[in-house]
């Protein structure tokens, strides 16, 4: 009997609705800034050598429209959207159904949510990195200086983990795995401060709260997270872009650990090379995540009342 109660925690139709809602809220909002995604790609990957003074948001976005058409700025949303979708879902059902297991009458607390965070992310990252790293090609496709493999191959999210695990094995598949488990304080951090927010702004109002308020508390979370991690973010995303023809920069062989680029960047870049980026990272990331913590909590507020069940039903 206990087993089967603690089964139906998992299985069951609240965790289902926060994850559907939190795939759907995702790709809302990644569809929404989507440019702003692309441009702090570019400014991650660029070489300071070559360009020299980082560029800010909008001289990039009018140096790609220009240079490569308004599309480019959208280029490789189609497998970005499949791949967060697939990712929200697993992090938001983990996360939900890992609260629901560990309730038993305890109050919520901030740091209780920071452990679940991270356990729904750590088996988020080692589910999901495979198409991360392919995302990360797909859009640096035909850009000045990518290599010709990476334009030849990354048509497409399956073309590409195919030829990714052809050619590089499973250590190309799960590149920047290592950096991906450390940034699990990412959303862990994020969901700890958006629950905590959460949960004191309804304290102090007495009423629920509006889509505004969700608005504003997903972006206080996520500038926080960000902040805090962004170097990390950083090294993944050179991580991820390298392949067997080319190297994350010319100081870093292809095979570069976390450590040496990290240590790289410092040394040619100072330590300002480890926020290169940073401008457009925080208006893509602050903005997306309000975005989607507005639309998952309306999506699951509406699903919940069409279907009429209760939070509590279990999945048959």
């Amino acid at each position: 009997m206990v087993a089967q109660s603690k089964l139906s925690q998992v299985f069951n139709y609240r965790s289902w609705v926060h994850a559907v809602s939190g795939a759907a809220g995702g790709c809302i909002a990644m569809s929404t800034f989507y440019p702003l995604d692309t441009v702090r790609s570019r400014l991650q990957l660029e070489d300071p050598d070559k360009i020299g003074a980082a560029r800010s948001t909008t001289q990039v976005i009018k140096e790609i429209v220009l240079g490569e058409g308004f599309q480019a700025l959208y280029r490789g949303l189609g497998p970005v959207l499949q791949s967060l979708c697939i990712s929200n879902f697993v992090y938001f059902y983990t996360f939900h159904s890992l609260k629901a297991l560990s309730a038993d009458g305890k109050q919520q607390s901030a740091l209780r949510d920071l452990f679940l965070g991270s356990i729904a992310g750590i088996l988020n990252v080692l589910c999901t990195t495979p198409f991360w790293v392919v995302n990360t090609r797909v859009r640096m496709r035909n850009v000045a200086g990518t290599s010709d493999d990476v334009n030849k191959y990354y048509k497409s999210l399956i073309g590409g983990l195919i030829y990714v695990a052809k050619t590089e094995g499973i250590r190309g598949l799960w590149s920047g795995t290592i950096p991906s488990l450390i940034l699990v304080s990412n959303p862990a951090l994020q969901f700890m401060m958006y629950e905590l927010l959460k949960r004191n702004l309804m304290k102090f109002t007495g009423t629920d709260i509006s889509s505004l308020g969700f608005f504003g508390i997903g972006a206080l979370a996520k500038a926080f997270a960000t902040v805090l991690t962004y170097p990390l973010q950083l090294v993944q995303t050179k991580q991820r872009h390298r392949t067997k023809q080319s190297s994350t920069t010319k100081h870093t062989s292809s095979d570069a650990s976390m450590v040496e680029i990290m240590l790289s960047i410092l040394k040619h870049q100072g330590f300002k090379g480890l926020f290169r980026g940073l401008e457009a990272k925080i208006l893509q990331t602050v903005l997306t995540a309000a975005l989607m913590f507005m639309a998952y909590e309306k999506i699951a507020s509406t699903v919940g009342v069409l279907l009429k069940k209760p939070p509590t039903t279990v999945l048959k």
